[in-house]
């Protein structure tokens, strides 16, 4: 289900990674729970406006479109700039967009471990440096990381994807500890296998091992992860700090 309590009203999110999959049922949930959004996308697509503006009549909220690609750090940091013209307080940040990628050691080219990385990672990471004066402004923020259960469970395969994600894990705890201190919150979501286009790409035998392995025999709802990313936004999840919630129906 999608709740219907508002429990986000007055405040400002930013959000990455909301063209399709998790990132555009979260800005969803969260446009019916009151929250003005900024929504991420890596290149302008006029569907992914009207898709926008859809939401914001639905819902009566302001949501806005930006723009920039996870492996260019000058254009992160220059769409981020354009924030702070408008002196805009954010309250809730969701680091969302990330790329995933399967293959043994030795068939998988240190380059593209790097380019793993420098998705999952690195641009994260420069996200939160850029957003944290903005997320001063209100005394009460929170960041929520989108990781992966492949960061916890070492997989055959899962070199490059997973251990991206597990450095992920370690930032979100060591951030929770720093940022505490400004009154910014920071945990994560490990989903599980979850019914998006990157599950789609999954090889038949690894998807249904992973289905086989969970408690509840099934995949995950992108409704199901952003419930739980809408709970670490709200105030329900006040002294909720440097966790890492799986969503994964019991593996």
């Amino acid at each position: 289900m999608i709740y219907n309590s508002k429990l986000l009203v007055g405040k400002t999110a930013f959000v990455t990674g909301c063209n399709r999959g998790i990132g555009a049922k979260i800005i969803e949930i969260f446009a019916q729970n009151g929250a003005n959004i900024f929504a991420h996308a890596r290149k302008k697509n006029i569907n992914f406006e009207k898709k926008l503006k859809a939401l914001t009549l639905k819902y009566g909220v302001k949501i806005n479109p930006i723009y920039f690609d996870l492996i260019d750090d000058i254009e992160i940091k220059s769409s981020l700039k354009s924030l702070y013209k408008d002196k805009v307080g954010i309250d809730i940040l969701v680091n969302n967009a990330g790329i995933a990628h399967g293959g043994l050691i030795q068939m998988t080219p240190i380059d593209n471990i790097k380019n793993i990385f420098q998705v999952n990672v690195f641009s994260q990471l420069l996200i939160i440096q850029n957003l944290i004066k903005l997320l001063k402004i209100n005394k009460n923020s929170s960041i929520i990381n989108i990781t992966s259960i492949a960061g916890i469970d070492a997989e055959a395969g899962s070199i490059a994807y997973g251990s991206s994600k597990a450095a992920f894990i370690f930032a979100t705890k060591v951030l929770a500890k720093e940022l505490i201190i400004d009154n910014i919150r920071v945990n994560a979501v490990a989903p599980g296998l979850t019914d998006t286009d990157m599950a789609e790409l999954m090889e038949l035998k690894a998807k249904s091992k992973m289905i086989q392995s969970s408690g509840m025999k099934r995949i995950a709802s992108t409704t199901e992860i952003a419930n739980a990313v809408l709970y670490l936004a709200s105030d329900l999840s006040i002294f909720v700090n440097g966790q890492v919630i799986r969503v994964d129906g019991g593996i």
